[in-house]
């Protein structure tokens, strides 16, 4: 653990760090859209079977629809892609989304919370309230 570290954060990687570099300049600008989206690589199938190009090295990637549209894509380390939200937003065609959509992967996330946030004031009963154990 570095001295910048709080005392009891994970332990730092390459990945972590960049990960939090991305996130402190997002929240320094304002600018949400900079953060990563996960998306399964079988997204790719429909455009491999239509003809798309599809370019990459071992962790860089594009997808591009000739005279329409491309989106770069990282390549995580488990073969998965990432794109920024920005990029979703204005590079990728209202009819591609849902099947983007599709393909969104999941992160481990409280349902409840997510309820709460897509619907403001609605009341959700979890339980009593618990202490924050380690």
């Amino acid at each position: 653990m570095t001295t910048d570290e709080p005392s009891g954060a994970p332990q730092s990687t390459p990945e972590r760090a960049l990960q939090q570099l991305l996130l402190r300049r997002a929240l320094a600008a304002g600018e949400p859209g900079r953060l990563h989206l996960r998306f399964d690589v079988r997204v790719l199938d429909r455009y491999r079977e239509r003809g798309a190009q599809l370019i990459r090295t071992r962790t860089v990637g594009r997808v591009a629809v000739s005279g329409a549209w491309s989106l770069d894509v990282g390549i995580a380390p488990d073969r998965q892609l990432h794109v920024p939200f920005d990029d979703l937003h204005e590079r990728l065609p209202d009819a591609e989304r849902e099947h983007w959509l599709a393909h969104l992967l999941d992160a481990p996330l409280s349902v409840s919370f997510l309820q709460m946030r897509l619907a403001p004031g609605a009341c959700i009963d979890d339980g009593d309230t618990e202490a924050w154990d380690q």
